[in-house]
């Protein structure tokens, strides 16, 4: 098992910046295998890829948030970012982060083929 845990959310007006975390707990010692992605849900929406960073490629961005997004891992420290700059409000959302471990999953735009999930952080983007 792993657990995820996100941390960093918070009320923030457009234009402005977060940072988030995600700390990963238990089988963490296998870390740096972990393809870790970030996913984001706004209510009354599909869960949406945001950013995917593994030991193998990338990183990854939804076009929504390319060149405005950074995702970043230390896996010394089993943990994964996401700073989020130049926010607007439709990146108002719950932000999770989620772990793929071995075997991967074929399409990792694919929230469904992630194997662990933290319990989401809420972003608020005032205009």
């Amino acid at each position: 098992q792993v657990q995820l845990v996100e941390s960093g959310g918070g009320l923030v007006q457009a234009g402005g910046s977060l940072r988030l975390s995600c700390t990963a707990s238990g089988r963490a010692s296998r870390f740096s295998s972990y393809l870790m992605a970030w996913f984001r849900q706004a209510p009354g929406q599909e869960r949406e890829f945001v950013a995917m960073n593994s030991w193998s490629g990338g990183p990854y961005y939804g076009d929504p948030v390319k060149g405005r997004f950074t995702i970043s891992r230390d896996n010394a420290e089993n943990t994964v970012y996401l700073q989020m700059d130049s926010l607007k409000p439709e990146d108002t959302a719950s932000y999770y982060c989620a772990a793929d471990i071995p075997p991967y999953g074929r399409n990792f735009y694919d929230w469904s083929e992630y194997d662990y999930w933290g319990q989401g952080t809420q972003v608020t983007v005032s205009s």
